[in-house]
């Protein structure tokens, strides 16, 4: 194998195209950062064909950023903003470049772990990508911080997790939409409510999409 196609094939296992929307099949590079799992394409698939007709002039915070595919899949969609919070500087680094190329202005890139940046002063989102990485534990307390005032009241929640549903312990508020399964993957859509509706697991059970 030559040099030009090893480095042809090495630079094709950290890239990803965007999907759908302004910029689709336009390709973004992350930096492989340990641990990282970039959403399959066809997770995000069938995320966005969920929320179809519900990103446009949406604020959305992706709080695991990684690759950025889900953040940018959103703009690229009609989102009004995305922020993207990255604590590895490498892969900062590579979201600033890819919204450069992209000519993004709406993406906004933090430098910061997740729970740090929830210690702010709450802004409230419409949509929230939460994939933290296995085997950390960290997913049900950034939720529990995130129901502190950093959710529009009719937003949208998405989680991926190695833990089936009746494993996690999540709040009150949130309503679940949609789940699916692929891999080891579990993949679910909440949406924050109000109303009084069965609990099961700390969950109440939503259904369909109205």
């Amino acid at each position: 194998m030559t040099r030009r196609a090893h480095h042809s094939r090495h630079a094709a296992a950290h890239e990803l195209r965007i999907i759908g929307g302004e910029w689709k099949r336009r390709k973004v590079r992350f930096f492989p950062v340990k641990g990282l799992r970039p959403t399959p394409d066809r997770v995000r698939e069938t995320l966005f064909n969920w929320l179809q007709g519900r990103i446009y002039g949406r604020r959305c915070l992706d709080l695991f950023s990684g690759s950025g595919a889900l953040g940018f899949e959103a703009v690229s969609r009609g989102a009004r903003e995305a922020v993207l919070i990255e604590p590895n500087h490498l892969a900062a680094i590579a979201l600033r470049d890819n919204a450069q190329h992209l000519k993004a202005e709406t993406i906004q890139v933090e430098e910061c772990r997740a729970e740090d940046f929830l210690q702010g002063a709450p802004k409230p989102f419409d949509l929230v990508f939460l994939d933290p990485p296995f085997g950390e534990d960290r997913l049900e307390p950034t939720m529990k911080a995130l129901m502190d005032g950093w959710l529009t009241p009719e937003a949208y929640v998405y989680v991926e997790s190695d833990k089936p549903l009746e494993e996690m312990i999540l709040s009150r508020n949130l309503s679940l939409w949609r789940q699916g399964r692929a891999g080891q993957v579990n993949f679910f859509l909440f949406k924050v409510t109000g109303r009084s509706e069965k609990m099961e697991n700390g969950l109440s059970t939503g259904g369909a999409f109205e």
